[in-house]
């Protein structure tokens, strides 16, 4: 008799296993992108440099506690979706955040100079029709 058995593979199924969440650095710097912004704006709406957003946005960097809750505020997402423990409710592209961003400041102008701008926004979407 054999000392050395087979054995059944079929006794011990294995577990599926669970994708691994993305670590908090590569986090912040999708969601900082999402909405548009730079690592000096999103450092200016929380109070750091643009030195410490690049710091945090790295794989093994993590924020205090504080400062989690100011970059979930300026991000406009909760600390959990922050911390990957629950998905994304939104999901914005770079180019449409950017696009509104620069549409905000053209809120900041007087009133003529915002009907000059989205005259000259209709013209080029009309230049665009005429030649599609």
């Amino acid at each position: 008799m054999p000392l050395i058995r087979e054995w059944n593979l079929a006794v011990a199924p294995r577990r599926p296993r669970k994708p691994k969440p993305e670590a908090f650095g590569p986090r912040l710097e999708r969601l900082r992108k999402a909405r548009g912004l730079t690592q000096e704006e999103l450092g200016d709406l929380v109070g750091l440099s643009n030195r410490m957003v690049a710091y945090y946005e790295r794989d093994d960097a993590d924020p205090p506690g504080p400062l989690l809750v100011d970059l979930a505020r300026a991000l406009r997402v909760s600390t959990d979706e922050m911390l990957g423990a629950k998905p994304l409710k939104e999901k914005a592209s770079p180019k449409l955040a950017r696009l509104l961003k620069k549409l905000q400041r053209v809120e900041e102008l007087p009133a003529a100079d915002q009907r000059a701008v989205l005259k000259f926004v209709d013209a080029l979407v009309a230049a665009k029709r005429r030649t599609a």
